[in-house]
């Protein structure tokens, strides 16, 4: 069984009409993963309730609490915005505590299991910066879920591989002073949000950005997972890999111009579980619904058909 952790709950972040980060997405993949042939070795659990971690204290290692308390009151009155890009609607807080805790529910549940796990969650965190929320994020979940996971008896080294087409801003830059993480993104560059390139190498050699060009293939990917990423992430021998899983480096993806499928998803699994099986992959971006269910179904069928 591949166990996904999701809710109902999730739909409740409200974005307004027309943005690209909005409840159908997950629809989409529920809705697409439960019409596989595979989707009775799925087995959907519910993030567990909010009040069985110390929540905002496990935040606030990564968020201070003036920020938090920033999200919570523009939620409380209704709702706003962070950044043009970044809308909070009334139920947006509690939302994005309970994504959250669904990563946190992901990094026990790879723990005790020593098997991979999907964390089908909005919104999304690589953006989010310790002080400000931006790109469609709230919380940073990955950085948090990697914090976490350092206080974990026998957990001595993390690592977080982000694949979504945007380099993840706001992960690395809680992460890179912290030589207990490492953090590895391939990006489209020059493009949103301008940040991660192969330069910023981090406080201890513990980032590695592979900026990508517009117009990538698999073609291209597949060397630089080979001769960089998975020597990197096995030189850094992590005892936990989180993947920040965005498909929008899709060629159908209407927010950048990588031309990856589906299907590639799956080769890139693949190669992270020749670093460990212990991989809680997270949902980041991924905005065509279609190519969106399409590559986490890829993700997933990569981790069973390798069991």
């Amino acid at each position: 069984m591949f166990p996904i952790i999701y809710s109902d709950k999730f739909l409740e972040h409200k974005t307004g009409a027309f943005h690209p980060e909005r409840p159908e997405r997950l629809e989409a993949i529920v809705l697409g993963l439960k019409s596989m042939p595979w989707s009775e070795k799925i087995d959907w659990r519910s993030p567990t309730p909010l009040h069985r971690h110390p929540l905002i204290e496990i935040i606030e290692k990564v968020h201070p609490r003036d920020y938090i308390e920033i999200v919570q009151r523009i939620a409380r009155r209704g709702g706003g915005r962070l950044d043009a890009d970044t809308p909070i609607s009334s139920r947006s807080y509690d939302i994005a505590l309970l994504a959250v805790n669904a990563w946190l529910d992901g990094v026990d549940l790879v723990l005790e299991t020593g098997e991979p796990a999907f964390v089908l969650a909005r919104p999304p965190g690589h953006h989010a910066t310790r002080e400000r929320g931006m790109g469609f994020c709230l919380f940073s979940n990955a950085a948090i879920a990697a914090h976490y996971a350092l206080e974990k008896p026998g957990i001595q080294r993390v690592a977080i591989l982000d694949w979504d087409v945007h380099h993840g801003n706001g992960t690395q830059a809680i992460v890179e002073t912290n030589p207990h993480i490492a953090y590895c993104s391939l990006h489209q560059f020059p493009h949103y949000p301008g940040t991660g390139e192969a330069s910023e190498r981090g406080f201890y050699d513990n980032v590695l950005n592979c900026p990508m060009k517009g117009g990538s293939t698999i073609a291209d990917y597949q060397p630089i997972f080979e001769e960089q990423i998975v020597p990197f992430l096995k030189n850094f021998q992590p005892d936990l890999l989180f993947v920040s899983a965005g498909y929008d480096a899709n060629a159908d993806d209407p927010l950048a111009g990588v031309n990856l499928q589906p299907k590639d998803f799956g080769i890139f699994t693949k190669y992270c579980l020749q670093i460990t099986r212990k991989i809680v992959f997270g949902l980041e971006g991924g905005y065509d619904l279609e190519s969106l269910f399409k590559s986490v179904a890829a993700t997933i069928e990569a981790c069973l058909v390798d069991r």
